[in-house]
């Protein structure tokens, strides 16, 4: 969508959500940025209320289901949205020992993907009627094959990839268009709790600017950079008996204590 008027971000109160929530912030738009930190969120409100731009902010679990239906319930009706961003998510990185700790994976699952889906499932209907709109979902390159380093994060964004690729011809006949956005590496500190080397490691604002040029030209599929997606793409494409053995080992990690 070219000059969205009502947007919708989830997450919005640090990394890519808050680069979002600042390249759209302008007189004349409408924002509703959620987020879990009061404190944080405040801070990327100001600095887009600094901008222009009118500001709603919530502060919300996308893993709550009710809660986000009616958030986004009550707004839709006073203020159609014309592009909702579904970009919350968490990651925990490589750490020292052989897999993240249960909740950790369990908070992955409910974030990563119910979270996602209680964005996305208010407005789809809503918007399906209105016969316009544009729905973006924040995948990752992570979610082209299944990642050695970081498996429960990549099985999330797996999810997220095929099902806003699925909605893409879903919605298409309804006049909705639905991007899904699947970034490389991009400078937060979600990154920074990765223990590994991270090729072609990119700022955010650069990362922003793809996402918004992309979504503005209501692409079906925004990846980036070419180099990753090409070798994620190549990697989740082929055979398993011969994926599993290019799928690069990095420095095997500790187990942790037994009880």
């Amino acid at each position: 969508m070219k000059n969205p008027s009502v947007i919708v971000i989830t997450g919005a109160s640090s990394g890519l959500g808050e680069g979002l929530a600042e390249a759209y912030a302008a007189p004349g738009r409408t924002l509703l940025l959620t987020g879990r930190n009061q404190a944080r969120l405040q801070g990327v409100v100001s600095a887009c209320e600094a901008k222009g731009a009118r500001v709603i902010p919530a502060l919300v679990d996308v893993a709550d289901r009710d809660a986000m239906d009616r958030m986004l319930t009550d707004f839709d009706r006073e203020n159609p949205i014309d592009l909702l961003i579904a970009n919350a998510g968490v990651g925990y990185g490589t750490g020292r020992y052989l897999m993240e700790r249960p909740e950790h994976t369990h908070e992955l699952s409910m974030i990563n993907m119910i979270g996602v889906s209680n964005t996305v499932m208010p407005i789809i209907n809503r918007m399906a009627a209105r016969g316009k709109g544009q729905i973006a979902l924040m995948a990752s390159v992570a979610g082209f094959a299944a990642i050695t380093q970081s498996p429960s994060y990549a099985a999330t964004k797996a999810y997220v990839k095929h099902w806003g690729e699925g909605l893409y011809g879903r919605l298409k006949p309804f006049g909705v268009t639905v991007t899904t956005i699947c970034p490389g590496f991009v400078k937060s500190a979600m990154t920074d709790a990765n223990r590994f080397s991270m090729p072609f490691l990119m700022d955010r604002d650069r990362a922003t600017d793809i996402m918004v040029r992309g979504m503005a030209d209501g692409r079906a599929r925004v990846s980036f950079p070419w180099p990753v997606t090409w070798v994620a793409g190549v990697l989740g494409a082929l055979p398993s008996f011969i994926a599993t053995r290019l799928n690069p080992l990095h420095t095997k990690p500790k187990l942790p204590p037994i009880d």
